[in-house]
């Protein structure tokens, strides 16, 4: 095999890509992200040891290691001369943390590092001299490189919590908002998976993996309400207008504010696709007159529908596919992201905002876009929102008009098994209500479920890390009901997972303790027989099956 990548839900034939991507990268792209992901490592282990010397992490080593990991998750960036470039700065990083731990010594001569360099992964010593001995190595540092396949499972699951991670903090650093608390567990997690340890030790660092990842959607939420609000009820426009305009992707709402403040009174319209839809429900977006409506569905659809759009393509995190048509010339990455060919915007300056006018220029050259569709949909429902109705849903709980939520979050993707969330949400009955955040709603915000008294029977929280306000609203209405146990009440949990960010929000959920979580349309390749059976024996983790089969089945509560 030239690769193996076995990190995303679609996998080739759920055990791994062997020698290309089925995100669409391509053999040495995989293979240098896993070299990034290799060095990276090397970095923790170096900033471990300075722990011992009392140097704690800093914020530009934080942040670097949260960009650098994000840009390896599935989707984001299939930019070769971009990793290798995270590559060599990512040695530099390392090294200058080498010399912090050791007191002087860069190299091992034994001055004052105790032999300590003696026993040290390879990841934490490799050098690159050029582009060829990067690309070699490359070909060295996949998963395989562990043999036992437990320790394998339980060093991956890790690792692509710890990607989940990166790519929220990166949102929340993004508007100002740091934790180095998270900067150290990423250390501390990274640093792990080049240890031989037990079994025991990784489950219990999945679990620490899982605490952090709630604090860093705790961060992300803080950052995303204190700067533009919190999440309203809002009916988003399906519809398009005359105007040029640009399409925006992704999940960055700085990057959303910056191309709104730009675009304002230029003529030039702007609209979300896919999870950048939430951006709508957010108080300080809707003062733009010219933010029109979301266009088109989930990431996988972008082929179609960025052809149709005519004009040009912002993609401001992960989710781009490789393009099949004639919009390369349109498409615009920034930050995280990246694509051969496609341009890259630079990045804000200090205080300042990043320079669209590149895509604004661009965007008033092209026609507008092809509508695909009218109407509207409605969206808003993060925890502020459900909380302000709270009454009113503990009201239609208590009288039987709502007799359960199913919380169908997560990720869109390609497959044909995920037509299973649209066959469960129409087969739910007309008194369950849907709580929903990420891609996966697009199997079914749209369908015409109705209400219960006024209450959509879809709520939908947002973006994919907005799945912790779905958690939010859960450990309200256990103390609302005086319950001691988030697993007493009538919430079912039917998850749909496509990428790492889904992973984080999972082992998430696992650390508040809810339990019997549906997970599919397949369990992840990345999970032996035996750490399946840990996650099932503790947790009640189950695979989805079917509607006619899981839809009985979480009505009654098992």
């Amino acid at each position: 095999m030239s690769m193996f990548c076995y990190q995303c839900q679609e996998t080739a034939g759920g055990v791994g890509c062997k020698v290309k991507g089925a995100c669409g990268k391509v053999d040495t792209t995989a293979q240098l992200q896993d070299l990034l992901i290799f060095v990276v490592k090397g970095i923790a282990v170096w900033v471990e040891a300075a722990r011992k010397s009392g140097v704690a992490i800093d914020k530009p080593t934080g942040k670097f290691m949260t960009t650098a990991i994000f840009t390896t998750i599935t989707n984001a960036n299939f930019d070769e001369k971009v990793i290798i470039k995270y590559i060599r700065e990512a040695i530099k990083v390392r090294d200058a943390w080498r010399v912090k731990a050791l007191g002087g010594c860069g190299s091992g001569c034994g001055c004052s590092c105790g032999g300590e360099t003696e026993a040290l992964p390879e990841c934490a010593t490799w050098e690159a001299t050029t582009d060829d001995s990067i690309r070699a190595k490359a070909v060295n540092v996949g998963v395989l490189a562990t043999v036992n396949e437990d320790i394998r499972s339980l060093r991956e699951l890790i690792t692509y919590g710890v990607k989940g991670i990166c790519a929220y903090a990166h949102h929340a650093m993004e508007l100002g908002y740091e934790d180095t608390g998270i900067y150290d567990h990423v250390v501390t997690a990274f640093a792990a998976t080049t240890k031989d340890l037990s079994a025991d030790v990784l489950v219990g660092l999945t679990l620490k993996t899982g605490e952090i990842a709630v604090s860093t959607l705790a961060l992300l939420d803080k950052a995303n309400t204190t700067t533009y609000g919190s999440p309203e009820i809002t009916k988003v426009n399906l519809g398009v207008r005359r105007n040029p305009g640009i399409l925006i992707s992704g999940h960055d709402l700085r990057d959303m504010e910056d191309l709104l403040e730009q675009t304002k009174g230029t003529g030039v319209d702007v609209y979300t696709h896919s999870e950048m839809l939430p951006a709508h429900y957010y108080p300080k977006f809707k003062k733009y007159d010219n933010l029109v409506g979301n266009y088109g569905s989930s990431w996988w659809h972008q082929n179609e529908d960025f052809e149709k759009f005519n004009g040009p393509i912002l993609m401001t995190t992960n989710c781009i596919i490789p393009v099949k048509g004639t919009y390369l010339n349109r498409l615009f990455t920034s930050g995280a992201a990246g694509y051969p060919e496609a341009k890259h915007i630079a990045e804000r300056p200090v205080n300042g905002r990043k320079d669209f006018s590149a895509i604004i220029a661009l965007a008033k050259a092209c026609p507008s876009p092809v509508e695909l569709e009218k109407g509207e949909i409605v969206g808003g429902f993060a925890h502020n929102q459900i909380l302000a109705l709270a009454d009113k849903v503990i009201a239609a709980v208590k009288s039987g008009a709502i007799k359960r939520f199913v919380v169908m979050a997560g990720c869109d993707g390609r497959m044909k098994d995920r037509q299973y969330f649209t066959d469960v949400a129409n087969a739910l009955p007309k008194d369950t209500v849907i709580l929903t955040a990420g891609c996966a709603k697009y199997r079914y915000n749209k369908l015409p479920l109705g209400d219960i008294g006024g209450i959509p029977r879809v709520l939908d929280a947002g973006q994919c890390n907005d799945s912790y306000s779905l958690a939010v609203v859960a450990l309200k209405l256990k103390e609302v009901f005086g319950l001691d146990d988030v697993n007493k009440l009538p919430i079912s949990y039917d998850i749909a997972w496509y990428e790492q960010k889904a992973v984080t929000v999972l082992l998430a959920l696992l650390y508040l303790g809810v339990k019997n979580i549906r997970l599919g349309p397949t369990l992840p390749a990345f999970l032996s027989p035996n750490v399946t059976k840990v996650l099932v024996e503790k947790f009640g983790i189950k695979p989805t099956a079917t509607a006619a089969v899981d839809v009985p089945a979480m009505m009654a509560g098992v």
